[in-house]
């Protein structure tokens, strides 16, 4: 069966635990500088775009991902006006945060431009907003451009990134934590990708003590389903330079004016509750 010419199929065998997509055709494969791209056409779940072996996005599920990595951190900022992605290179990131009409810039960093032309010619959805003037695409390196940015010129920095192996491995410590903590005005909040709570809880504690250590005061997961992803539950860290208890724009989110598909007010709020081993696991360390 994992050897079927009719499935994709990705193992997680740390976890003893693989997920499947029935295939109808592999629409195009290629070595990039950085990685192995691969898209499929399957016959459920419309595109898969897998990297390195890996499911990045598929057309069905891909709106959970993108909703709760963008709008929670959005609506939890007074004012965010300035955004900056890292990764991201679907772009679908970039479409939710650019429908927020209070954000008047947003600057894209995507290390491999290929991944973002190859979701161009098969998930246009994602990348319908590329084109709008609030937004710049950049084709660099993540890591050195947080590094390089001016003091205090960011309000939300959004890490949407691969897992932390590869061309990912930087976005995951102390030292690049520390940039964009020096990058962020002073309510400023840096929102990450942080695997499955099932799956990755090394990751996740080791994710809060560098944040912590790079002197962000606080850090909470949000949580939601992502099925393409090992074991279909996912995660994201977001942490604050300022003090600020679960505080969002509640009134705000309830009266979201842009259609979302999972995000709502009500899902915000709990998307923040920890299942009780995740609250012990993380207070624990």
């Amino acid at each position: 069966m994992l050897n079927h010419p009719d499935w994709f199929v990705e193992i997680a065998t740390d976890a003893g635990s693989a997920f499947a997509l029935r295939i109808n055709a592999k629409l195009h494969e290629e070595r990039t500088p950085y990685q192995t791209i691969a898209i499929y056409d399957t016959t459920q779940f419309g595109h898969l775009m897998v990297i390195d072996g890996c499911t990045m996005v598929s057309t069905r599920d891909n709106f959970i991902y993108h909703e709760m990595l963008t709008h929670p951190a959005l609506f939890t900022h007074p004012a965010p006006r300035r955004v900056c992605i890292i990764g991201g290179g679907d772009c679908g990131t970039l479409r939710e945060v650019l429908k927020h009409p209070e954000v008047e810039s947003v600057v894209q960093i995507e290390i491999d431009e290929r991944v973002t032309r190859l979701a161009e010619q098969y998930f246009p959805e994602l990348t319908e907003s590329n084109h709008d003037s609030r937004a710049t695409l950049l084709f660099s390196d993540g890591i050195r451009w947080i590094k390089d940015a001016a003091p205090g010129s960011l309000d939300l920095i959004i890490i949407d990134s691969t897992d932390p192996v590869g061309p990912a491995e930087g976005l995951f410590n102390t030292a690049f934590y520390q940039n964009c903590y020096s990058a962020l005005g002073t309510d400023g909040i840096l929102v990450q990708q942080s695997e499955s709570p099932l799956y990755h809880l090394d990751i996740i504690r080791g994710m809060y003590n560098s944040l912590h250590t790079a002197n962000f005061m606080q850090c909470h997961s949000l949580f939601f389903p992502q099925p393409i992803y090992p074991s279909g539950w996912w995660s994201a860290i977001l942490a604050s330079k300022v003090a600020n208890e679960y505080g969002w724009r509640q009134a705000a989110a309830a009266a979201c004016l842009f259609p979302t598909r999972y995000y709502n007010a009500v899902i915000h709020q709990a998307a923040f509750t920890p299942p009780q081993f995740f609250a012990e696991a993380i207070t624990k360390n």
